[in-house]
C-alpha cells in the first residue's frame, strides 16, 4: 500500500510515539520490578537479622543460667560481664553471613526507684533508699553545672508522692507532688500512687527534667542508673522491692551514693579493688558482702547492709545483628529463676524492645 506523502509524516509521528510509550511502559516495568527484588531483599534481610539477635538473646540466657550453676555470686569478673568471653561463645555459633554484638548488664547494679517506698504497704519511705537518693542525686548535681538548679528534696519527695498508694491527699512535705500538682499542668494527668512500670514514667514527675533522665554535657542521667526492676514476693504471696544494690556491679555515681556521708570519694577505691588483676586473672574474692572492707581506705567504713548485695537475677540483655549494612536490635530484662516443673533455672523474658 502507497501513503501519501502528506500521510507519512503523521505515520511517522505515530510510530515514534508507539515506541516511546513502549519504552516508559517497559522501563516502568523494570523500575517496579526492580523494586520488588530490593524489596524482597529487605523483607528477607530483615526476617534474617530478627532471627540472628533473637538468637543472640537465647545466647545470652544460656550464659546467665550456666553463670547461676556455676555460682551465686555475680560480679564484672564473670564471662556474662566480659566482651572477650562473649566474643568466644559467639564464634563458636557462627552464621553465613552478617554478625552479632552481644551485652548483658545487672539491673540490680542500679538503683531501684521504687524501693523508695516500702511495699507492700506503699505509704513509708525507705529510710536507707531516702538516704542513698540524695546523696546520689546530690552527686549528679556535683558533676554537671547543668543540673545546678536540681533539687534533691524536691525529686524525692515527688518520687514517693507518685509511688505511694492510698494517700493521693497527703503530699510529702512541702515540695513533693500528688494529683492536684499534675492538674493543673497543660496537659493535666494524675498521680500514678503506684510502683512503676517503665523509666520513661520519670519526666513525668515534679523535678525531673529531660536533660536529667538522659544527661547532658558528657554526663550521663537518671537513667543509666535507675531501674523499675527488682520486685520479689514475700513470705505471704505479696510483693516488696528490697532495693538491695549489687556491690559487684555498681557504676562509680551508685558505689558513691551507698558509702556513709562524708566518705564518698572512696567508691573508686571500691570499683579499683573489684577489677584488680594479676597476670590477666583476677586476685580478689568478692563473695562476701563485707569484701569491701579490704579494699584501700575502708577497713574503718561500715555500708548499710540493708543497701548492698553481692547477687542479682535480673538482667539487661542486648543484641545487635548487622547483615548487608542494615542492624537490627533486641534488647531485653530478664529474671533468673527456677522452672516449677524441672526445678532448672531459666531465664523469664520480662520486657523485649526491638529497634
Amino acid at each position: 500500500m502507497i501513503i501519501p506523502k502528506n500521510n507519512r509524516g503523521i505515520a511517522l509521528l505515530v510510530t515514534l510515539s508507539i515506541i516511546t510509550i513502549l519504552v516508559a511502559v517497559t522501563l516502568e516495568m523494570n523500575r517496579k520490578m526492580r523494586s520488588a527484588v530490593f524489596s524482597a531483599a529487605a523483607t528477607r534481610d530483615r526476617n534474617t537479622l530478627l532471627n540472628m539477635a533473637s538468637s543472640g538473646i537465647e545466647i545470652g540466657k544460656a550464659m546467665l543460667v550456666k553463670d547461676k550453676n556455676d555460682s551465686n555470686t555475680d560480679s564484672l569478673q564473670e564471662d556474662w560481664a566480659e566482651s572477650e568471653k562473649i566474643s568466644e561463645v559467639l564464634e563458636d555459633i557462627p552464621f553465613e553471613k552478617g554478625t552479632i554484638d552481644l551485652t548483658i548488664g545487672d539491673e540490680l547494679g542500679k538503683i531501684q526507684i521504687n524501693s523508695l517506698v516500702q511495699f507492700p504497704d506503699g505509704h513509708s519511705f525507705n529510710e536507707s533508699q531516702r538516704i542513698m537518693w540524695e546523696q546520689f542525686l546530690s552527686g549528679l548535681t556535683s558533676q554537671n553545672e547543668s543540673f545546678g538548679d536540681l533539687e534533691p528534696l524536691t525529686i524525692i519527695n515527688s518520687v514517693k508522692d507518685w509511688l505511694d498508694s492510698g494517700d493521693d491527699d497527703a503530699i510529702t512535705g512541702l515540695n513533693g507532688a500528688e494529683s492536684d500538682y499534675y492538674q493543673d499542668l497543660d496537659p493535666p494527668y494524675t498521680c500514678k500512687n503506684g510502683p512503676m512500670t517503665h523509666i520513661g514514667e520519670l519526666p513525668l514527675i515534679r523535678g525531673i527534667t529531660p536533660e536529667l533522665l538522659k544527661g547532658a554535657g558528657g554526663v550521663s542521667g537518671l537513667s543509666d542508673y535507675i531501674t523499675v526492676f527488682g520486685m520479689s514476693k514475700t513470705a505471704d504471696n505479696t510483693f516488696t522491692y528490697e532495693g538491695t544494690i549489687n556491690i559487684n556491679t555498681a557504676d562509680l555515681p551508685t558505689l558513691a551514693a551507698i558509702l556513709p556521708l562524708g566518705s564518698e570519694y572512696l567508691a573508686q577505691a571500691i570499683y579499683d579493688y573489684r577489677q584488680e588483676t594479676s597476670e590477666s586473672k583476677y586476685v580478689h574474692d568478692l563473695s562476701s558482702p563485707t569484701w569491701y572492707k579490704r579494699a584501700p581506705g575502708m577497713g574503718n567504713i561500715n555500708i548499710d547492709s540493708d543497701l548492698i548485695t553481692t547477687s542479682s537475677d535480673f538482667f539487661r540483655i542486648e543484641s545487635v545483628a548487622t547483615l548487608n549494612e542494615m542492624k537490627i536490635k533486641i534488647k531485653t530484662v530478664v529474671k533468673r529463676e527456677k522452672n516449677q516443673k524441672t526445678g532448672k533455672w531459666i531465664c523469664r523474658v520480662l520486657r523485649w524492645e526491638t529497634e
